[in-house]
């Protein structure tokens, strides 16, 4: 039974460390603090990415780009973004709408929130009114809220026409 519809979840955590860029949707944000990884390690691109990649079956950012392989090292994670997006085209897939949650204690993301949105809009090649954007701190308990970490999920609804 094919109801022409398909939801895609994604997650992504990364510890913060001094002195790294702090990218978040694609944006950098100013902050003494930010996410180590093998490439940009943007939490929110890379939860984009696996929800968009498992929504069509096809596995995960890690399997597509790993990260024991050098040429994914500091790469900038709209590149992987772009080739989720790809496959999801390739198969005649639409994105109806993204909800996307960011989880990190520091920085405050209100001022950038709209901005993000955009920015992952104009990426996706969607209305900004399709995506939303929330953010939580971890109210000071674990990694996320004594600022050791930054999360991000994302839900997306797919529809073929």
């Amino acid at each position: 039974m094919n109801f022409n519809l398909r939801i895609g979840e994604g997650h992504d955590t990364h510890r913060l460390i001094p002195e790294r860029k702090f990218i978040l949707g694609g944006i950098e944000i100013p902050h003494p603090f930010g996410p180590i990884g093998h490439s940009d390690a943007d939490v929110l691109f890379h939860a984009i990415t696996d929800a968009l990649l498992g929504a069509v079956g096809q596995g995960d950012i890690g399997e597509l780009f790993p990260d024991t392989e050098e040429v994914n090292r500091d790469v900038n994670s709209e590149f992987f973004l772009n080739a989720a997006l790809e496959r999801i085209h390739q198969e005649s897939w639409q994105i109806v709408n993204l909800d996307c949650t960011i989880f990190v204690q520091q920085p405050k993301l209100s001022t950038y929130k709209k901005t993000i949105r955009n920015n992952i809009a104009r990426v996706l090649q969607i209305d900004p009114q399709q995506v939303n954007i929330k953010a939580k701190t971890g109210e000071k308990v674990g990694p996320i809220g004594r600022a050791e970490a930054i999360s991000a999920t994302a839900v997306v609804l797919l529809a073929k026409p």
